[in-house]
Protein backbone atom coordinates (compact mmCIF):
# COMPACT_ATOMS: atom_id res chain seq x y z
CA UNK A 1 0.00 0.00 0.00
CA UNK A 2 2.87 2.36 -0.85
CA UNK A 3 0.63 4.85 -2.68
CA UNK A 4 -1.68 5.06 0.32
CA UNK A 5 1.19 5.98 2.66
CA UNK A 6 2.69 8.38 0.11
CA UNK A 7 -0.58 10.26 -0.36
CA UNK A 8 -1.40 10.47 3.34
CA UNK A 9 2.05 11.95 3.99
CA UNK A 10 1.62 14.75 1.44
CA UNK A 11 1.33 18.37 2.59
CA UNK A 12 -2.13 19.91 2.08
CA UNK A 13 -1.22 21.39 -1.30
CA UNK A 14 -1.67 19.59 -4.60
CA UNK A 15 0.80 19.45 -7.47
CA UNK A 16 -1.30 21.49 -9.87
CA UNK A 17 1.21 21.90 -12.67
CA UNK A 18 4.36 20.21 -13.90
CA UNK A 19 7.07 22.78 -14.38
CA UNK A 20 10.75 22.88 -15.30
CA UNK A 21 10.99 19.46 -16.92
CA UNK A 22 13.60 19.60 -19.71
CA UNK A 23 11.49 17.69 -22.23
CA UNK A 24 9.19 18.90 -25.02
CA UNK A 25 5.56 18.90 -23.92
CA UNK A 26 3.36 17.24 -26.53
CA UNK A 27 -0.03 17.33 -24.81
CA UNK A 28 -1.76 18.82 -21.78
CA UNK A 29 -5.10 17.49 -20.58
CA UNK A 30 -7.37 18.21 -17.65
CA UNK A 31 -5.30 15.92 -15.45
CA UNK A 32 -2.27 14.64 -17.39
CA UNK A 33 0.77 16.22 -19.00
CA UNK A 34 2.66 14.30 -21.70
CA UNK A 35 6.31 14.88 -22.60
CA UNK A 36 8.48 13.48 -25.39
CA UNK A 37 11.48 11.47 -24.16
CA UNK A 38 12.58 10.49 -27.67
CA UNK A 39 11.96 6.75 -27.61
CA UNK A 40 8.81 7.03 -25.48
CA UNK A 41 6.40 9.45 -23.82
CA UNK A 42 6.41 10.52 -20.20
CA UNK A 43 2.84 10.68 -18.87
CA UNK A 44 2.45 12.65 -15.64
CA UNK A 45 -0.78 12.60 -13.64
CA UNK A 46 -1.18 15.86 -11.75
CA UNK A 47 -3.59 16.47 -8.87
CA UNK A 48 -5.81 18.74 -10.93
CA UNK A 49 -9.55 18.37 -10.55
CA UNK A 50 -12.16 19.04 -13.19
CA UNK A 51 -15.92 19.00 -12.88
CA UNK A 52 -18.49 19.87 -15.54
CA UNK A 53 -15.51 20.21 -17.93
CA UNK A 54 -13.98 23.05 -15.91
CA UNK A 55 -10.58 22.74 -14.18
CA UNK A 56 -10.50 24.06 -10.62
CA UNK A 57 -7.80 26.16 -9.02
CA UNK A 58 -7.56 23.67 -6.19
CA UNK A 59 -6.50 20.08 -6.65
CA UNK A 60 -6.94 16.89 -4.67
CA UNK A 61 -3.61 16.08 -2.95
CA UNK A 62 -2.26 12.78 -4.19
CA UNK A 63 -5.01 12.20 -6.75
CA UNK A 64 -2.48 11.78 -9.57
CA UNK A 65 -0.56 9.19 -7.57
CA UNK A 66 -3.69 7.18 -6.83
CA UNK A 67 -4.91 7.32 -10.44
CA UNK A 68 -1.50 6.19 -11.72
CA UNK A 69 -1.15 3.32 -9.26
CA UNK A 70 -4.68 2.08 -9.91
CA UNK A 71 -4.02 2.19 -13.66
CA UNK A 72 -0.74 0.28 -13.28
CA UNK A 73 -2.58 -2.35 -11.25
CA UNK A 74 -5.17 -2.79 -14.01
CA UNK A 75 -2.67 -2.74 -16.87
CA UNK A 76 -1.05 -5.81 -15.32
CA UNK A 77 -4.43 -7.49 -14.86
CA UNK A 78 -5.38 -6.68 -18.48
CA UNK A 79 -2.17 -8.07 -20.01
CA UNK A 80 -3.65 -11.54 -20.76
CA UNK A 81 -6.43 -9.81 -22.75
CA UNK A 82 -4.60 -7.10 -24.70
CA UNK A 83 -1.20 -5.43 -25.06
CA UNK A 84 -0.85 -2.12 -23.22
CA UNK A 85 1.13 1.03 -23.78
CA UNK A 86 3.68 0.66 -20.96
CA UNK A 87 7.27 0.33 -22.18
CA UNK A 88 9.29 -2.83 -21.56
CA UNK A 89 10.86 -3.02 -18.09
CA UNK A 90 8.52 -0.25 -17.05
CA UNK A 91 8.93 -0.37 -13.29
CA UNK A 92 12.74 -0.41 -13.46
CA UNK A 93 12.79 2.50 -15.91
CA UNK A 94 10.40 4.52 -13.75
CA UNK A 95 12.53 3.96 -10.65
CA UNK A 96 15.62 5.14 -12.54
CA UNK A 97 13.78 8.18 -13.90
CA UNK A 98 12.50 9.21 -10.47
CA UNK A 99 16.00 9.22 -9.03
CA UNK A 100 16.48 12.42 -11.05
CA UNK A 101 12.89 13.66 -10.55
CA UNK A 102 11.77 12.49 -7.08
CA UNK A 103 8.81 14.90 -7.07
CA UNK A 104 7.22 12.69 -9.74
CA UNK A 105 7.39 9.53 -7.67
CA UNK A 106 4.25 7.45 -7.97
CA UNK A 107 2.56 9.62 -10.58
CA UNK A 108 4.24 8.78 -13.90
CA UNK A 109 4.04 6.18 -16.64
CA UNK A 110 6.55 5.68 -19.46
CA UNK A 111 4.58 4.69 -22.53
CA UNK A 112 4.98 3.70 -26.16
CA UNK A 113 4.40 6.24 -28.91
CA UNK A 114 1.04 5.24 -30.36
CA UNK A 115 -1.74 6.85 -32.38
CA UNK A 116 -4.86 7.21 -30.18
CA UNK A 117 -8.16 6.16 -31.74
CA UNK A 118 -10.68 9.02 -32.12
CA UNK A 119 -13.37 7.33 -29.99
CA UNK A 120 -13.92 6.60 -26.31
CA UNK A 121 -14.80 2.94 -25.69
CA UNK A 122 -17.57 3.02 -23.07
CA UNK A 123 -19.08 -0.09 -21.51
CA UNK A 124 -22.18 0.11 -19.31
CA UNK A 125 -23.35 -2.67 -17.04
CA UNK A 126 -25.89 -0.62 -15.08
CA UNK A 127 -28.40 2.10 -15.93
CA UNK A 128 -26.91 5.32 -14.61
CA UNK A 129 -25.74 8.80 -15.58
CA UNK A 130 -26.35 9.77 -19.19
CA UNK A 131 -27.54 6.24 -19.90
CA UNK A 132 -30.35 6.62 -17.36
CA UNK A 133 -31.25 9.97 -18.89
CA UNK A 134 -31.38 8.40 -22.38
CA UNK A 135 -33.60 5.57 -21.12
CA UNK A 136 -36.04 7.93 -19.40
CA UNK A 137 -36.39 10.02 -22.55
CA UNK A 138 -36.49 7.29 -25.21
CA UNK A 139 -36.89 3.90 -23.55
CA UNK A 140 -33.51 2.98 -25.02
CA UNK A 141 -29.89 3.14 -23.94
CA UNK A 142 -28.81 5.33 -26.84
CA UNK A 143 -29.25 2.95 -29.83
CA UNK A 144 -30.06 -0.14 -27.75
CA UNK A 145 -33.70 -1.04 -26.95
CA UNK A 146 -34.22 -2.04 -23.31
CA UNK A 147 -37.09 -3.67 -21.40
CA UNK A 148 -39.71 -1.27 -20.03
CA UNK A 149 -39.87 -0.45 -16.36
CA UNK A 150 -36.18 -0.49 -15.48
CA UNK A 151 -35.11 1.58 -12.47
CA UNK A 152 -32.24 3.99 -12.05
CA UNK A 153 -29.01 2.10 -11.24
CA UNK A 154 -30.56 -1.24 -12.25
CA UNK A 155 -28.29 -3.89 -13.73
CA UNK A 156 -28.66 -4.24 -17.48
CA UNK A 157 -29.55 -7.59 -19.02
CA UNK A 158 -25.99 -7.64 -20.41
CA UNK A 159 -23.13 -5.14 -20.60
CA UNK A 160 -23.45 -2.80 -23.59
CA UNK A 161 -20.74 -1.09 -25.64
CA UNK A 162 -21.76 2.55 -26.18
CA UNK A 163 -18.90 4.47 -27.83
CA UNK A 164 -18.58 8.24 -27.75
CA UNK A 165 -16.68 10.90 -29.60
CA UNK A 166 -13.40 12.08 -28.09
CA UNK A 167 -13.88 15.81 -27.61
CA UNK A 168 -10.85 18.08 -27.32
CA UNK A 169 -13.03 20.39 -25.24
CA UNK A 170 -16.53 20.09 -23.85
CA UNK A 171 -18.45 16.84 -23.57
CA UNK A 172 -17.87 13.55 -25.35
CA UNK A 173 -21.05 12.67 -27.24
CA UNK A 174 -22.58 9.20 -27.80
CA UNK A 175 -22.33 7.88 -31.34
CA UNK A 176 -23.79 4.80 -33.00
CA UNK A 177 -21.80 1.68 -33.69
CA UNK A 178 -22.04 2.49 -37.38
CA UNK A 179 -20.61 6.00 -36.96
CA UNK A 180 -17.83 4.74 -34.69
CA UNK A 181 -16.98 2.02 -37.17
CA UNK A 182 -16.79 4.62 -39.94
CA UNK A 183 -14.26 6.58 -37.85
CA UNK A 184 -11.87 3.74 -37.09
CA UNK A 185 -12.68 1.04 -39.65
CA UNK A 186 -14.81 -2.07 -39.29
CA UNK A 187 -12.10 -4.48 -38.17
CA UNK A 188 -10.64 -2.07 -35.60
CA UNK A 189 -14.11 -1.26 -34.29
CA UNK A 190 -15.00 -4.93 -33.87
CA UNK A 191 -11.72 -5.59 -32.04
CA UNK A 192 -12.14 -2.57 -29.76
CA UNK A 193 -15.70 -3.58 -28.89
CA UNK A 194 -14.62 -7.13 -28.08
CA UNK A 195 -11.62 -5.98 -26.04
CA UNK A 196 -13.77 -3.47 -24.14
CA UNK A 197 -16.40 -6.03 -23.17
CA UNK A 198 -13.71 -8.51 -22.06
CA UNK A 199 -11.97 -5.84 -20.00
CA UNK A 200 -15.24 -4.75 -18.41
CA UNK A 201 -16.09 -8.32 -17.41
CA UNK A 202 -12.61 -8.81 -15.96
CA UNK A 203 -12.84 -5.53 -14.03
CA UNK A 204 -16.37 -6.28 -12.85
CA UNK A 205 -15.39 -9.69 -11.47
CA UNK A 206 -12.38 -8.30 -9.65
CA UNK A 207 -14.38 -5.36 -8.32
CA UNK A 208 -16.93 -7.79 -6.91
CA UNK A 209 -14.12 -9.46 -4.95
CA UNK A 210 -13.41 -6.02 -3.45
CA UNK A 211 -17.10 -5.57 -2.52
CA UNK A 212 -17.53 -3.02 -5.29
CA UNK A 213 -19.82 -2.75 -8.32
CA UNK A 214 -18.25 -1.53 -11.55
CA UNK A 215 -21.29 0.21 -13.01
CA UNK A 216 -19.62 1.55 -16.17
CA UNK A 217 -16.24 2.55 -17.50
CA UNK A 218 -14.41 3.92 -20.52
CA UNK A 219 -11.29 2.66 -22.22
CA UNK A 220 -8.96 4.23 -24.74
CA UNK A 221 -6.99 2.43 -27.42
CA UNK A 222 -4.14 3.31 -29.74
CA UNK A 223 -2.40 1.84 -32.79
CA UNK A 224 1.26 1.30 -33.56
CA UNK A 225 2.66 1.78 -37.05
CA UNK A 226 1.72 -1.79 -38.00
CA UNK A 227 -1.92 -1.29 -36.95
CA UNK A 228 -1.68 -3.35 -33.75
CA UNK A 229 -4.14 -2.28 -31.04
CA UNK A 230 -3.00 -1.33 -27.53
CA UNK A 231 -4.81 -0.33 -24.35
CA UNK A 232 -3.68 3.20 -23.43
CA UNK A 233 -4.24 6.19 -21.14
CA UNK A 234 -5.82 5.14 -17.80
CA UNK A 235 -7.69 1.97 -16.92
CA UNK A 236 -10.61 1.39 -14.52
CA UNK A 237 -9.78 4.36 -12.30
CA UNK A 238 -12.39 6.37 -10.37
CA UNK A 239 -11.93 9.12 -12.99
CA UNK A 240 -12.82 6.81 -15.89
CA UNK A 241 -15.24 4.48 -14.10
CA UNK A 242 -18.27 4.48 -11.85
CA UNK A 243 -17.66 2.34 -8.74
CA UNK A 244 -20.39 1.73 -6.17
CA UNK A 245 -20.16 0.03 -2.77
CA UNK A 246 -21.89 -3.35 -3.13
CA UNK A 247 -23.30 -3.64 0.42
CA UNK A 248 -25.44 -0.50 0.08
CA UNK A 249 -26.50 -1.05 -3.55
CA UNK A 250 -30.24 -0.49 -4.05
CA UNK A 251 -31.78 0.12 -7.51
CA UNK A 252 -34.25 2.96 -7.87
CA UNK A 253 -31.95 5.84 -6.98
CA UNK A 254 -28.49 7.23 -7.57
CA UNK A 255 -25.74 5.34 -5.73
CA UNK A 256 -22.83 6.70 -3.68
CA UNK A 257 -19.62 6.42 -5.65
CA UNK A 258 -15.86 6.51 -5.17
CA UNK A 259 -15.07 9.43 -7.44
CA UNK A 260 -15.52 13.17 -7.85
CA UNK A 261 -19.31 12.88 -7.70
CA UNK A 262 -18.85 14.22 -4.17
CA UNK A 263 -17.59 17.47 -5.73
CA UNK A 264 -20.39 17.58 -8.32
CA UNK A 265 -23.00 17.09 -5.59
CA UNK A 266 -21.53 20.02 -3.65
CA UNK A 267 -21.44 22.22 -6.75
CA UNK A 268 -25.11 21.52 -7.44
CA UNK A 269 -25.91 23.22 -4.12
CA UNK A 270 -24.19 26.44 -5.25
CA UNK A 271 -25.23 29.14 -7.70
CA UNK A 272 -22.28 28.45 -10.03
CA UNK A 273 -23.32 28.42 -13.70
CA UNK A 274 -20.80 25.65 -14.58
CA UNK A 275 -18.74 28.03 -16.71
CA UNK A 276 -15.17 29.24 -16.06
CA UNK A 277 -13.91 30.43 -13.72
CA UNK A 278 -14.57 27.66 -11.23
CA UNK A 279 -15.59 28.67 -7.70
CA UNK A 280 -13.26 27.93 -4.77
CA UNK A 281 -13.74 24.55 -3.10
CA UNK A 282 -14.09 24.32 0.69
CA UNK A 283 -11.43 22.31 2.52
CA UNK A 284 -14.07 19.78 3.61
CA UNK A 285 -14.96 19.04 -0.03
CA UNK A 286 -11.30 18.59 -0.99
CA UNK A 287 -10.67 16.31 1.99
CA UNK A 288 -13.85 14.31 1.38
CA UNK A 289 -12.94 13.80 -2.27
CA UNK A 290 -9.42 12.72 -1.41
CA UNK A 291 -10.78 10.19 1.06
CA UNK A 292 -13.00 8.66 -1.63
CA UNK A 293 -10.06 8.24 -4.00
CA UNK A 294 -8.04 6.69 -1.18
CA UNK A 295 -10.83 4.25 -0.41
CA UNK A 296 -11.07 3.28 -4.07
CA UNK A 297 -7.32 2.65 -4.21
CA UNK A 298 -7.34 0.61 -1.01
CA UNK A 299 -10.26 -1.57 -2.12
CA UNK A 300 -9.11 -2.12 -5.69
CA UNK A 301 -5.37 -2.61 -5.20
CA UNK A 302 -5.40 -4.32 -1.80
CA UNK A 303 -7.96 -6.91 -2.90
CA UNK A 304 -7.04 -7.15 -6.56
Amino acid sequence: MIANDLVRSLPPKALLTVQNLPFPKVASGKVREIFDLGDSYLMVATDRLSAFDVVFREGIPGKGILLTQISLHWFKAAAPIIDHHLVLHHDERVRAFCRDYPELQGRIMLVRKLKPLPIEAVVRGYLSGSGWKSYRETGKLFEFPLPAGLKESERLPEPLFTPTTKAQSGHDMPISAGDASALVGDSVFDAVRNYSLQLYRMGSERAQASDLILADTKFEFGLDTSGRIYLIDEVLTPDSSRYWPRPSYAPGKAQPSFDKQFVRDYLETTTWDKKPPAPPLPAAVIEGTQERYLQAYERIVANG
